[in-house]
């Protein structure tokens, strides 16, 4: 069950959250963000009107498989019809379905509200799961940055994909 986020969720999702920056590549982060501030960064994303989500498997919506969510692309004004998605599934559930299906309703809302880009910003291009999900969904390769972090002792380059919303740019902008 695909959901929005709530405050109660905020514990399991920064526990996901610390085992990929503590064991992964997909977040630059070296240090996991403490309640408190996955918090802030929930309500941050929420207050500007953005899509935050929950995979869900139980009934009573207790048991987060995953979390997606979108927020600004840049902040400067020429980029306000584009937004950047992130999704982190549980590494226990991984290949059933809960990452397809967050960045599914990720996409849908966006387009809801009008946004005509979706950028994945993806940490290491050996990141195949990240980066068959973002395809599978539409999204298309549209460029490496070789080399642009440093973690686990080893420089990781980023992959960058793009996929249309909506009419995308082949109508004005509203």
């Amino acid at each position: 069950m695909i959901r929005a986020a709530a405050d109660a969720d905020l514990p399991a999702i920064a526990g996901l959250y610390a085992h990929h920056v503590l064991t992964g590549t997909a977040s630059f982060e070296v240090a996991p963000p403490t309640v408190g501030e996955m918090r802030h960064r929930h309500r941050d994303v929420v207050a500007h009107g953005l899509p935050y989500f929950v995979a869900s498997l139980s009934d009573n919506g207790t048991d987060i498989a995953g979390y997606a969510y979108a927020t600004a692309y840049r902040s400067r004004v020429a980029y306000r019809h584009t937004v950047e998605d992130s999704v982190y599934v549980d590494p226990g559930r991984v290949r059933r379905g809960a990452g397809r299906a967050l960045l599914a309703a990720v996409i849908a809302a966006c387009e809801t509200l009008g946004y005509r880009q979706m950028v994945a910003v993806i940490g290491g291009s050996d990141n195949a799961a990240s980066i068959s999900l973002h395809a599978a969904l539409g999204f298309r390769h549209a460029g490496l940055l070789p080399a642009v972090g440093h973690k686990f002792d080893r420089w990781i380059d980023t992959v960058l994909m793009q996929r249309a919303l909506g009419p995308g740019a082949s109508t004005p902008a509203p």
